[in-house]
């Protein structure tokens, strides 16, 4: 597995999910603990009502709350499989400029793959990423549930 990095992580996107590369997700942060995605709203990402598609805002908020699920299985020798299992979403204010995705939760993955080490058992958790405006306005909410496990072989 690469080292999870802001640059690694980046280059990632773009051999990977090349659609949230095109659309203009990059990560800007990520450390244990916290992760911070950015896109700017552009021709390439924009819905019929002239602000960011909301698809587009759930790559970059996915994005905040993968990227620490993966820093925290880097830290373990074991191989461990990861997948979103549900989300939840709220649109509060029209997506436009650059928007920021913040998760502070790798504490919980972290958690989460230490249990699921231990026991043996698939465990899930639930992962929170706000969007913010250059304003710093809260424009979304977004909640994804992860599922790993620890892999035979």
């Amino acid at each position: 597995m690469m080292k999870i990095s802001k640059s690694s992580l980046n280059k990632f996107l773009l051999f990977k999910l090349p659609s949230a590369f095109i659309c203009g997700v990059r990560v800007k942060q990520i450390d244990e603990k916290e992760c911070v995605v950015t896109v700017k709203h552009r021709w390439i990402n924009q819905n019929p009502f002239n602000s960011m598609y909301f698809a587009v805002q759930a790559m970059a908020a996915e994005l905040s709350t993968g990227a620490l699920v993966m820093f925290q299985i880097q830290k373990n020798d074991k191989k461990i499989s990861m997948l979103v299992a549900n989300n939840k979403s709220s649109f509060s204010k029209k997506a436009t400029g650059k928007i920021t995705f913040v998760c502070n939760d790798g504490a919980l993955a972290e958690r989460a793959i230490q249990e699921a080490i231990a026991s043996g058992e698939g465990q899930t958790f639930w992962m929170k990423s706000i969007g913010t405006n250059e304003q710093r306005e809260k424009v979304s909410e977004m909640d994804f549930e992860w599922s790993v496990r620890t892999k035979s072989n």
